[in-house]
């Protein structure tokens, strides 16, 4: 199994503009679990979990995602990543971290936010076994990492969106600035891993760089439409198969 895995598990935190007009919301402490199962076919294989939580702080929040294999898939290509994210009260991120080991594979990327106005900057440190080397980032309207704005998206006024309607943002993922387009596909029920159906609000993701190239295949979502806003699904291609992601509770 290769590290696409968990690079979609990440793209599920996606990320929304200022120009959203989100309000800010109180989350109560809370964990979101998740069964990723890998699709090929008639073969359906449970490779990995993940688990995305937010606690309260006395300033505003502190996020965490950790994905992990499970033993089979140990076996193909171990994988334990870790994002952490700390937030202002109003979902803004501050510090966003992520913590690499696949396989052989070690790495850790340290991202500090500053705000001027409406323009965002990051100062990004990118710790590698040979080198350590520092990125600057910087954009002229509100940006996010790959968790913090996972609440965002939550706290969006789905039913006011007209079908197919799109939103532009910004994403700064360690050395990289991305751009990420959001289409909203409209309301629809979803199949769950235990054979139940949800209602949901269905959303595509496209990311691209700088150029207008694009850095990663689209991915679809499907956003609970009662009040909690939870992802119940999130699909991903690989090059052989796809990557399923279902919430479990």
């Amino acid at each position: 199994m290769k590290k696409n895995i968990f690079r979609n598990i990440a793209l599920m935190v996606v990320c929304l503009a200022s120009s959203l007009n989100a309000s800010a919301v109180n989350y109560n402490n809370e964990t979101l679990n998740y069964e990723v199962v890998y699709h090929w076919g008639m073969i359906w294989k449970h490779a990995a979990d993940a688990s995305l939580s937010i606690h309260k702080t006395s300033s505003g929040y502190y996020s965490q995602l950790v994905g992990k294999t499970r033993s089979w898939a140990d076996k193909i290509y171990p994988t334990r990543d870790t994002l952490k994210c700390t937030m202002n009260a109003r979902l803004q991120p501050l510090k966003y971290e992520k913590l690499t080991h696949e396989k052989s594979y070690y790495a850790r990327d340290v991202v500090n936010f500053s705000y001027n106005g409406s323009a965002t900057s990051a100062n990004c440190v990118r710790y590698r076994s040979k080198e350590t080397q520092k990125v600057s980032l910087s954009t002229g309207s509100q940006a996010y990492d790959m968790v913090s704005v996972f609440y965002m998206l939550r706290n969006l006024d789905f039913p006011s969106m007209a079908t197919n309607k799109t939103i532009s943002t910004v994403i700064f993922s360690g050395k990289k600035k991305e751009s990420l387009t959001i289409t909203y596909k409209g309301k629809t029920s979803v199949k769950m891993r235990n054979g139940t159906a949800r209602d949901a609000y269905h959303i595509t993701f496209k990311f691209t760089q700088e150029g207008g190239k694009k850095s990663s295949d689209n991915l679809d979502a499907w956003i609970s439409t009662d009040a909690q806003r939870i992802p119940l699904l999130l699909v991903g291609k690989l090059p052989v198969g796809e990557v399923k992601c279902y919430y479990k509770g």
